[in-house]
């Protein structure tokens, strides 16, 4: 029996595993090694001369030493503790202390499925079970003549509470008082929706949002299509449309361990969205949304994001992203932000809020 004084054992966090999570930006392997953690889970990113990403267990099958710490050479990394080299299927291709064959099954390290798409490269997080599907594909990010912003973050909250912080409407109105809502209490009815891979929640009636935002992307006022949408295993999506300005804000969460996660976001604006924005001053990244909710305190990004010379900064760090604009397009329609899945959902539910 377990005293009173002993510290109680401390709880894991369950995972969706088996999904492909977002690892880093394509630019970040183009020189040396890396290391990242999934789900507490070691692995080291490299890209071969031929220019192929791949991802193995960070540590060499020798002595342990991480992977992470050697170099690239041609189409191998090479461990810098012996100078053990591996392929990116994770096999042994030389060890330079013995005349035989490098290549045996006791020298390999695991390997984990890697594709690039959309300027992210993302690993499949487990090893011994091959993917039904590719990753997740940002909406709109491709589209002629929407403005998108990409960076990346990293938060010190569960998974569960950063997701539910990206998502979470009510909190607004007075964390982000003056700059996103606030103002008077006005009834909407929320639609919640539920599928087999992603839950929706759709906001009718909602009023433009008061605030400095609101303002920016919607001068004239009107009623605002609102869908907040979470989709297995770790994506938060919010999505604004109002007369020509759509506004599509999709993140992807990766848990590095029980309570650092980092996240990967994408921000559109539609052409119109983006004008309305420069018009007034604002660049298309801070029209775009507040900043995570300090509810979840290291949640926030530190010092909110900023462009400078077309480059999305940090304050006081280093580029992570490029914000481009670019002509006119049509119209698209919402479906074109929803991901596959059922026709109709499993379970819908209305809920009358205030906001």
């Amino acid at each position: 029996m377990r005293s009173s004084l002993e510290a109680p054992e401390r709880a894991r966090i369950a995972y969706p595993r088996a999904y492909w999570y977002g690892a880093c930006t394509g630019g970040e392997t183009l020189r040396r090694p890396i290391a990242r953690t999934l789900l507490g889970i070691p692995l080291v990113l490299f890209r071969s001369e031929q220019g192929s990403p791949a991802a193995l267990l960070d540590r060499c099958a020798h002595r342990n030493l991480p992977l992470s710490e050697g170099r690239v050479i041609g189409q191998q990394i090479e461990c810098a503790y012996h100078g053990w080299r591996y392929d990116g299927q994770g096999r042994c291709r030389r060890v330079p202390a013995l005349a035989e064959t490098a290549d045996h099954k006791g020298r390999s390290v695991p390997t984990f499925p890697t594709v690039e798409q959309q300027g992210y490269i993302w690993v499949f997080t487990d090893p011994d079970r091959p993917p039904s599907q590719g990753p997740y594909r940002f909406p709109h990010l491709d589209t002629p003549g929407y403005a998108s912003v990409r960076f990346a973050s990293q938060t010190q909250a569960t998974l569960h509470a950063t997701l539910e912080n990206m998502l979470d409407v009510q909190h607004t109105a007075f964390l982000h008082r003056g700059l996103f809502r606030g103002g008077p209490k006005r009834p909407i009815t929320a639609i919640v929706r539920r599928f087999g891979d992603r839950v929706e929640a759709e906001y009718v009636g909602e009023p433009r949002p008061s605030g400095l935002l609101g303002r920016l992307l919607a001068p004239r006022g009107g009623t605002v299509e609102h869908f907040d949408r979470f989709l297995v295993p770790s994506i938060a999506q919010v999505e604004y449309r109002l007369g020509e300005s759509h506004l599509l804000i999709t993140v992807a969460l990766t848990p590095v361990g029980d309570f650092p996660h980092a996240f990967l976001r994408a921000r559109q604006l539609s052409p119109a969205a983006a004008r309305g924005a420069r018009a007034r001053g604002a660049p298309p990244a801070g029209a775009a949304h507040p900043s995570p909710g300090r509810a979840h305190p290291a949640a926030a990004e530190r010092g909110g994001p900023t462009i400078r010379r077309r480059e999305l900064r940090f304050d006081g760090g280093r580029p992570l992203g490029t914000a481009t604009c670019g002509g006119s397009s049509s119209r698209p329609s919402r479906a074109n932000s929803q991901p596959p899945g059922a026709a109709a959902p499993e379970l819908e539910k209305r809920v009358e809020l205030h906001v």
